[in-house]
């Protein structure tokens, strides 16, 4: 950490008490460059379904499995990482990675038939799925833990671009030339970044001074309640969000009478107010609390989800309206909450623990998906039905996380 420290110095000059440090904010911006490229990589299939459907003439199912090949192998391939994670200069371990990502990525924009593009979304997630667990372990690592929620509300606008810019973006460059386009331009804004981690980002090897072995260190932390509560409460943060997400559109096209081509409004709006409201909600988590903070975000998400899950047909500025407020407090639940676990475990077993942190939200994400699709049924004129069961389970789990959250003790 003593090359952090002298960048530190070296920025703020004659005045060491600025908040946020000059290199501090510098490095939290090239790690939500880092995350906007993998947020964009995966969300960008999902609106190029018809394109990829009809050029390499694959059914819905077999699309349906591009999509999950990311999160499945992130999943398994962070599980299988975890206990060796922490054995390296986080610098060095991301730079590996977020290179396998960005060949990855290459890979999808160069390939001619569904296996090939199979096996590219495979080793995106595999590569990228690590790289982001990497990415909010270095968050942990630098940022001291009263300006910790702040620092995760920036890396969470990552999440915001890449809904509100580069997935239109994408979509246009993909209508503009093929479906390949948008990945060949988010490996070579990739490359860029990995420039700059390599000049920028310090070495990160602050959580090496313990020496306890790696693989002895992942079974202590396997055993230790308070990582597992961290574990249960990112589980319950995705059930409280991504239940209802894949059913979204469906249901404000046929449900609410939102006409299908101004669909992109509603992640453009939502993305671009997020983009304020996470790192404003992370300045009041770290002033005022973050159990308050996230009470406050979890009662404004419970009231907006039930409004938007019974909502019957409205007009377009109405479901703009009601997606911002969704967003912003869906979302902003994400800030104080990830700062929470990541101060579950002590820096030597962060790494590790991140890891499993994101393997719990990629097994989540794919279990309420499925969830979901139980419950929810096709009505006439492309209605869904039960959608607002839906939106009863989110609410029910996201009152409960509350009581999950309390129960996390900071320790790191």
């Amino acid at each position: 950490m003593l090359p952090l420290r002298a960048m530190r110095m070296r920025d703020e000059g004659e005045n060491p008490s600025l908040k946020p440090r000059l290199s501090e904010r510098r490095i939290l911006l090239l790690l939500a460059a880092v995350q906007f490229t993998h947020i964009m990589d995966f969300m960008v299939m999902m609106p190029l379904g018809p394109q990829l459907m009809r050029d390499l003439a694959i059914s819905p199912q077999r699309f349906g499995a591009l999509i999950s090949a990311f999160a499945v192998t992130a999943g398994v391939v962070g599980l299988l990482v975890a206990p060796f994670i922490d054995r390296f200069d986080r610098k060095k371990l991301l730079l590996i990675c977020y290179a396998g990502f960005a060949l990855g990525t290459l890979a999808c924009g160069l390939a001619h038939t569904a296996d090939m593009l199979m096996v590219a979304r495979a080793l995106c997630g595999a590569f990228g799925g690590v790289s982001g667990a990497v990415v909010m372990a270095i968050v942990a690592d630098v940022v001291p833990p009263e300006r910790r929620a702040q620092g995760m509300g920036i890396i969470m606008t990552s999440y915001s671009a890449a809904a509100a810019l580069g997935v239109p973006l994408g979509l246009k460059m993909a209508q503009w030339w093929r479906w390949e386009a948008p990945f060949l331009v988010v490996a070579g804004v990739s490359v860029v970044v990995w420039i700059a981690l390599s000049k920028i980002l310090p070495p990160v090897r602050g959580h090496l001074t313990s020496q306890t072995p790696s693989v002895t260190a992942f079974l202590g932390l396997l055993k230790d309640a308070n990582a597992w509560r961290g574990l249960l409460l990112m589980t319950a943060m995705v059930f409280g969000h991504f239940t209802i997400i894949p059913y979204l559109s469906p249901h404000l096209v046929g449900n609410v009478g939102m006409p299908e081509q101004f669909l992109f409004l509603v992640y453009i709006v939502g993305g671009a107010v997020t983009i304020f409201t996470g790192p404003f909600v992370g300045k009041l988590a770290d002033h005022h609390g973050r159990l308050k903070i996230y009470a406050v975000m979890v009662a404004g998400a419970a009231i907006v989800i039930w409004v938007l899950t019974n909502s019957g047909p409205r007009p377009v500025w109405q479901v703009l309206l009601i997606a911002a407020f969704f967003f912003a407090f869906a979302s902003g639940r994400f800030v104080p909450g990830q700062a929470v676990v990541s101060q579950a475990v002590e820096p030597a077993r962060r790494g590790a623990y991140m890891s499993l942190v994101g393997c719990a939200r990629d097994l989540a994400s794919g279990i309420t998906a499925a969830i979901g699709g139980k419950i929810i049924a096709a009505g006439p004129n492309g209605t869904l039905l039960h959608f607002n069961t839906l939106g009863w389970i989110t609410i029910g789990v996201s009152v409960a996380s509350l009581w999950i959250f309390r129960k996390i003790r900071a320790v790191g």
